[in-house]
């Protein structure tokens, strides 16, 4: 029966009115619709889905508990193993997750697991929220470097375990990516900074504008009398395609356009005076999440013409199919089998345009996707007047180049076992992007996770698992 009924669509603004506000995209479901999308679900006795979650939570246990109208314990069974489920509920990409290997996507559509997951969340923050049990207190000291996904986890599953965490953000307010790289249409920054106070609440020491690497290093913090490091400093180092013309006036790496935008609020000039003055016509050259972000913040900025430029098909586009749809609705242009070679100035420095060529799709290559292959004399002209870079980052090397004794990896990322995220260092963990490379916000939290376990038994018998 749960099989044939329809899976629930989230209400949304209309493309045409959220093409012009920040204000949130997805308006999240009611109470009654959450209780009609939780009655699909199955209660499978083997529940795939909870095998896709990184974090591993009870996905039946937590639906269960909304089918009957329970939403506060269904949010209580979440956080025993997600402590920012009203973050994930909006960012994770459940479809290549949990609601990937639900059964009833086999034959129709998966149980919505992810707006079900902010529907809890946010019902219990509505409510005031709920305290998180501590363990008494061990009398270890652990510095979390990093206050993204991958250090707000680890901080308050160490918390948890009643250990004292001090987390050290670099910028003047603690959330990483989850405050400067995702647009507030996606993720209001209330949410975010109301999960990061449950950890506060929770004991968590939080300093701000506290670059490890600058101001200490790692070693030094070891010697200061913390017990236990764990680095998660993620990937903020832009790449570039290293064309003529990067260093014109207009082009942006994402990182910086969507810092300037989200956590310097250059969308609510001049009360903040942040501008960024895009012209009328934006490109922004990548396929993933992070380009989709730039785009729409673009078109909310006041540009004409938005253009994705990304040189594979839209099958191959990483970005999710959710925020591709909405990037069409509300009027992105996607030029698809095209990448710059040249970006183009006036005598004044300025971007006027690009010089684009063209590609087919050849056979796959080691990412599994379709190589793009040349089409010869396809070169053709773009105008633009600004260009925004988002085809990936890494990582920032400030803390590795400052801590001797870490492995890294040929891209400078830290090295660290799989199961622990132990590094080569005693007594320092690392997680997130710093160690995967650029990935999810769910994943990085599941290392985070992970690294809390392996440093709660490190601290507690002194060795590692």
């Amino acid at each position: 029966m749960a099989a044939k009924v329809p899976r629930h669509d989230m209400p949304c603004q209309d493309p045409a009115i959220r093409a012009k506000n920040f204000a949130e995209v997805a308006l999240g479901y009611s109470p009654e619709m959450a209780i009609e999308e939780a009655k699909r679900c199955l209660m499978c006795k083997n529940p795939r889905c909870v095998e896709g979650c990184p974090v591993g939570v009870d996905i039946p246990q937590f639906i269960g508990e909304i089918v009957q109208g329970n939403f506060l314990g269904g949010a209580g069974v979440i956080k025993s193993k997600n402590t920012l489920p009203a973050i994930c509920g909006r960012v994770c990409p459940q479809e290549s997750q949990c609601e990937m290997k639900c059964i009833l996507g086999d034959k129709g559509e998966p149980v919505a697991i992810g707006r079900l997951e902010r529907f809890a969340a946010d019902y219990e923050m509505a409510q005031g929220g709920c305290p998180m049990e501590v363990a008494p207190s061990t009398g270890k000291r652990v510095a979390v470097i990093g206050g993204g996904p991958a250090g707000l986890t680890c901080a308050a599953e160490l918390a948890r375990a009643g250990h004292g965490v001090t987390l050290l953000e670099a910028l003047h307010v603690v959330g990483g990516v989850l405050m400067y790289g995702i647009p507030e249409f996606r993720l209001p920054k209330i949410v975010v900074q109301k999960e990061i106070e449950v950890l506060r609440q929770m004991g968590v020491r939080i300093e701000v504008n506290q670059v490890v690497g600058k101001v200490a290093s790692v070693d030094e913090l070891l010697a200061g009398g913390y017990d236990a490091v764990f680095v998660a400093t993620g990937a903020g180092l832009p790449y570039f395609m290293n064309i003529p013309g990067e260093n014109l006036g207009g082009v942006y790496s994402a990182n910086e356009f969507l810092t300037r935008s989200n956590l310097m609020r250059a969308y609510d000039f001049p009360r903040y005076a942040t501008p960024l003055r895009i012209g009328d016509r934006v490109a922004v050259i990548g396929g993933g999440n992070v380009a989709m972000d730039a785009a729409r913040t673009a078109l909310r900025l006041g540009a004409e013409t938005v253009s994705i430029v990304y040189r594979r098909s839209r099958q191959e586009m990483p970005a999710r199919a959710e925020e591709v749809y909405h990037a069409e609705e509300e009027g992105i242009r996607f030029a698809l089998l095209t990448s710059p070679v040249r970006i183009n100035g006036d005598d004044k420095g300025s971007v006027v345009g690009m010089t684009c060529v063209r590609y087919e799709l050849g056979e796959p290559d080691g990412s599994g996707r379709r190589r793009p292959v040349l089409i010869e004399g396809s070169d053709y002209e773009m105008p633009v007047q600004t260009v925004v870079m988002a085809i990936g980052q890494g990582p920032n090397p400030l803390v590795t180049k400052s801590t001797p004794g870490l492995e890294l990896d040929k891209r400078g990322n830290i090295v660290a076992d799989e199961e622990t995220m132990a590094t080569s260092k005693p007594g320092v963990y690392a997680g997130g992007d710093i160690v995967t490379g650029a990935a999810t916000v769910i994943l990085a939290m599941g290392t985070g996770k992970t690294a809390a376990r392996a440093i709660d038994v490190y601290l507690r018998k002194g060795k590692s698992l």
